[in-house]
């Protein structure tokens, strides 16, 4: 009999599990993620597995949350983005500019019109120049062309030279989106190239210990949607494995609880991922899910993804006193115990005046090749004095501001990560978590309520107490895990419009013990989730999630193994391609396909549709075998846009025909 190796690369840990062929877990391992050589970390998972059951894996799945906190924290690697037929306003509704700089967005004449005609010819020598100009400081190129989903072609052109000229990774926006709306295509296909290198490494890492292990097995990874795609499929295209974690921890939950209808709420270190899932089927958002402060045009589980984990910073914030995430750094409790010489360090900082710079130590995070080329001599020099360890900030600003100042960019650039005082740390000092050292974030929180108290006038707690200041933080984090329960079901809902403000209001209605000695009893009765479970999985979820039931008045459920729920998950899902074509009738008897090739006219709608059903069934069929499956099936979906009036009788406007493919991964796929 054969097992199965589901491997999950968190923010914080990445934790490997064995099913066997009735779907048992029959050994699990949790380690620390290495960010920097992230085969350190699935190296020491795969070690604490048991070595003769190793050799008997047939199949290899992968889920990450990589991809989800990069576009959660803003990070990635440097990209060009090549915007065809954009006008300035489209440009800024991408919201690219404050994430990658104006001049990272490159406008160039072309695209098409919404029947798929040519606007104006592709500027072919403007493209060749930016080009040129930007190969050697990217890691890969975006394209997006004005109604590039209508018609492709120009699209596809500048495709292929930068595969000439530049050699460079190039995501299209018509490969990744099949929805009007260009701002939105255009940060979709962004977001995705900075992504590129981050699957690429995390997919190298694994297939190099997978030989190092001598599995010889398929290697697939959870897309967001909950299916499967091939490694290769994964590199070219990582913005579809956005919330591929909470997507895999979906699955595992619904397995490891053997509930149908269910809450699922995934907490890690980064984020706090929530999904609803009626009758075993999880609700997809075929228009992108909300993942931080971005929605991609990538086909998911319809998830709330929010910055709030167990390595959270907890910072003051001038409107609620302090503020838990979304910004994620290494908890004291976790840097102390990894280099231990640090806590002197701290003693030292208790006896000095309170400032930011406390807690603060800065390490590196990633290496990354096309930022490491960008450096400026003082960052380049700060690089090198962190490959001796951990660099205390605030003996920089006292010392060597220079050194100081260019770690800070270092950190906005994604290559460094600073340590602070996080939720895990006043789990460990409440004695309700004891992973790492407890004196240390005892230390910490002292340090970190000095500083609120002093510098900003926050908090009553009593000199050198870290129990008052850590209880607050729990209580915080608990409320603030509860109020985005209630924030994601008003987005289960749809309903966005204050969603932050009302999510507020409710939680004001519904959290347990809210009313004081001189408040009168709140004349509503609102109940959370009366007749679902919240399943919560994640490695902080036992520490949090009791006192969240316990506040909203719903029921908690901790299954077995769901600190693992995401890798037992990976295993769960067959390979789904879906692939859309629009048909629309411009003018009264003419029906017009949009295909890959350009549009194409029919006289009758039955003949639109036929065309239709045999492009999406031929590229999906295509891509479901290139995304590593067997045995593939096509079934069609068609969404219709009627409208029947007195006059005309029933309309035809337009459809999106899907053909959704489905298999089973091929164990004999190389």
């Amino acid at each position: 009999m054969g097992y199965r190796l589901g491997i999950d690369t968190g923010g914080t840990f990445t934790d490997a599990v064995l099913l066997d062929a009735a779907d048992q877990v029959v050994a699990t391992a949790k380690r620390l993620t290495t960010r920097l050589d992230l085969q350190g970390g699935i190296a020491d998972a795969l070690a604490a597995l048991p070595t003769d059951l190793l050799s008997q894996v047939e199949l290899v799945s992968l889920s990450s949350t990589l991809t989800t906190n990069s576009a959660v924290e803003g990070k990635g690697t440097p990209v060009c983005v090549l915007l065809i037929g954009y006008n300035e306003r489209q440009v800024q509704a991408t919201g690219l500019v404050s994430l990658l700089g104006a001049a990272s967005l490159i406008r160039l004449d072309g695209g098409h019109d919404a029947g798929g005609h040519e606007l104006a010819p592709l500027d072919e020598r403007a493209l060749r120049e930016t080009i040129m100009s930007w190969k050697e400081r990217v890691s890969a190129f975006a394209v997006s062309a004005s109604f590039g989903i209508r018609n492709p072609a120009h699209e596809q052109r500048a495709a292929e030279l930068v595969n000439e000229l530049a050699g460079k990774p190039v995501t299209c926006g018509h490969e990744l989106a099949a929805s009007l709306g260009a701002p939105r295509r255009a940060m979709t296909a962004a977001l995705n190239a900075r992504m590129i290198a981050y699957v690429q490494r995390l997919i190298e890492a694994v297939r190099g210990l997978l030989h190092r292990h001598r599995i010889v097995a398929p290697l697939m990874i959870v897309k967001g949607d909950g299916s499967l795609i091939s490694a290769d499929s994964a590199i070219l295209q990582p913005i579809t494995t956005v919330l591929s974690g909470p997507a895999a921890s979906v699955n595992g939950a619904m397995m490891l609880s053997g509930c149908r209808s269910l809450i699922v709420a995934d907490m890690g270190g980064t984020t706090t991922d929530i999904a609803v899932v009626r009758d075993g089927v999880p609700t997809l958002a075929f228009d992108g899910a909300r993942v931080g402060d971005w929605r991609p045009m990538v086909e998911a589980i319809k998830l709330y993804s929010i910055g709030l984990g167990g390595d959270s910073e907890v910072a003051f914030d001038p409107s609620r006193g302090f503020a838990i995430g979304p910004r994620r750094v290494v908890p004291m409790c976790l840097l102390v115990d990894q280099y231990p010489q640090l806590y002197e360090v701290l003693l030292r900082q208790l006896g000095s005046p309170p400032g930011s710079s406390h807690n603060r130590f800065a390490m590196r995070l990633q290496h990354e090749e096309a930022l490491l080329n960008q450096l400026t001599p003082d960052e380049h020099e700060a690089w090198q004095r962190l490959s001796q360890g951990p660099v205390e900030m605030l003996r920089a600003v006292e010392e060597e501001r220079w050194l100081a100042r260019a770690l800070t960019r270092l950190e906005r650039r994604g290559l460094v990560i600073f340590s602070g005082f996080t939720p895990t740390d006043a789990a460990h000092v409440l004695g309700v978590s004891h992973h790492w050292n407890t004196e240390a974030a005892r230390l910490a929180a002292i340090i970190w309520a000095k500083r609120m108290r002093r510098q900003y006038g926050l908090g009553r707690w009593p000199e050198g107490d870290a129990e008052a200041p850590s209880r607050e933080v729990f209580a915080r984090v608990v409320q603030a895990i509860a109020t985005k329960l209630i924030e994601a079901g008003l987005h289960d809902a749809d309903v966005d419009a204050q969603q932050e403000r009302l999510a507020a209001s409710l939680a004001g209605l519904i959290l347990r013990g809210e009313a004081g000695a001189d408040k009168a009893p709140s004349i509503f009765s609102l109940h959370f989730a009366p007749t679902s479970p919240i399943i919560a999985v994640g490695g902080p979820a036992a520490t949090y999630y009791p006192a969240v039931g316990e506040a909203l008045g719903a029921e908690v459920v901790l299954p077995s193994h769901g600190d693992v729920a995401n890798a037992v998950g990976t295993l769960l899902a067959q390979v789904v391609q879906r692939v859309h074509v629009s048909v629309l009738q411009p003018i009264r008897g003419c029906f017009r396909v949009f295909l890959p090739e350009g549009p194409c006219d029919h006289v009758t709608l039955e003949a639109a549709y036929a065309t239709a059903r045999q492009s999406s069934a031929k590229c999906a069929e295509a891509l479901a075998w290139r995304a590593g499956a067997t045995a593939v099936q096509v079934h069609f979906e068609i969404d219709e846009n009627r409208v029947n009036n007195d006059i005309d009788g029933e309309i035809f406007f337009e459809a999106r025909v899907t053909a959704v493919a489905v298999g089973t991964p091929d164990p004999n796929q190389k």
